[in-house]
């Protein structure tokens, strides 16, 4: 049986390993029903379900506003973030919170942000690093680090989507400035990490560009503001070595072209209920992409015909290499334990090269 990332390797350079690489994203809210269903509390998901184990870090580039909980209930707690944001987290559900209030929310205000943004060394957690690095590699794990830019993450996290997209139309400049203010504190810090002999394996970030059958703006609005931005992470990447993974939901199949040409060797999540086909996209760009993802979340409470579609989608998507499997976003509370093991084995059992 391969490590993690022997699996890797030999899928990125489409070729075929003993199966495709595996992995997801449970929600807290998942994990927590799986406690209560059967999973041991000292053993991680992906190591009970024996998947691949990745392992992420990331360092810190925002602002460092103070964080503190103002309101906490049984139901929810509102609280403040280093961004600047105030949100209200649910207790008794998962996905995305509910914001509620912005710090960034024009030019000005950036400008007293940006002061508070330097690429100091302790926006590292550089004693993970040292404690787990030697153990991550000695178990052939794939490590990546988790990047914070761009459009999604600043209009839902740090500004307010109808702010960034009047701007974007009237004002790009000092979107345009965020956007490149994130990514140079979060290299200049990775910089300094790979010095230090910290090598990991690829970088990964979320810019979700679509929703269902549509972009949130258009393609040459793309092409003149945020691919550069995107270019310049591509960049940093293929100079280290390490490989490139985009996160975009929704529909983005206008962009994919773009995505190809900057460098972007992973796309994900490849979103079916978005839109997304990913047996046509393999037929497509298979030779020049790797997907991860494309199995239809919304068909885990349907199992004969979650089932029929993984049947017609894994078997095309792992020849010749270039496919991670996965759902087409995350694992959502929803999911029993008895069922996503059913999830995985099928995953497995079609997956399989032998």
């Amino acid at each position: 049986m391969m490590t993690t990332q022997e699996r890797m390797r030999r899928i990125l350079q489409h070729q075929e390993a003993d199966r495709i690489p595996i992995t997801d994203i449970p929600w807290p809210s998942t994990l927590e029903r799986w406690h209560n269903e059967g999973l041991p509390s000292n053993v991680d998901w992906d190591e009970y379900f024996e998947v691949d184990r990745f392992v992420q870090f990331e360092v810190d580039n925002s602002p460092q506003y103070p964080t503190k909980v103002l309101e906490e209930t049984n139901d929810y707690r509102i609280r403040t973030t280093s961004w600047g944001a105030t949100i209200k987290d649910w207790k008794k559900h998962g996905g995305v919170p509910e914001f509620l209030n912005f710090t960034i929310t024009d030019p000005d205000a950036w400008r007293v942000a940006k002061q508070r943004i330097t690429p100091t060394y302790d926006r590292v957690d550089i004693k993970r690093l040292q404690d787990n690095f030697p153990r991550w590699r000695s178990e052939g794990r794939w490590i990546y680090v988790y990047l914070w830019f761009g459009f999604d993450v600043t209009h839902s996290w740090m500004v307010g989507t109808e702010t960034v997209l009047m701007a974007l139309a009237e004002d790009p400049a000092w979107i345009v400035d965020m956007w490149n203010t994130q990514l140079s504190t979060q290299l200049a810090l990775l910089d300094w990490v790979w010095d230090q002999g910290f090598h990991f394996d690829a970088i990964q970030w979320p810019d979700d560009l679509g929703y269902k059958g549509h972009q949130f703006f258009s393609l040459p609005m793309y092409r003149e503001l945020l691919k550069p931005v995107h270019r310049r992470a591509c960049e940093w990447a293929h100079a280290h070595g390490v490989v490139v993974e985009l996160h975009s939901c929704g529909n983005v199949l206008p962009l994919i072209p773009d995505f190809i040409d900057i460098g972007v060797q992973i796309l994900n999540p490849i979103e079916v209920k978005a839109g997304m086909n990913p047996v046509e996209l393999k037929q497509k760009y298979g030779q020049q992409l790797t997907f991860h993802g494309g199995l239809n979340a919304a068909l885990y409470w349907e199992p004969a015909k979650l089932e029929a579609h993984m049947r017609e989608v894994i078997p095309v998507m792992k020849k010749n290499g270039g496919y991670i499997g996965g759902s087409d976003h995350s694992v959502p509370d929803s999911v029993s334990l008895e069922q996503f093991r059913q999830f995985i084995a099928l995953t497995k059992e079609l997956g399989s090269y032998a």
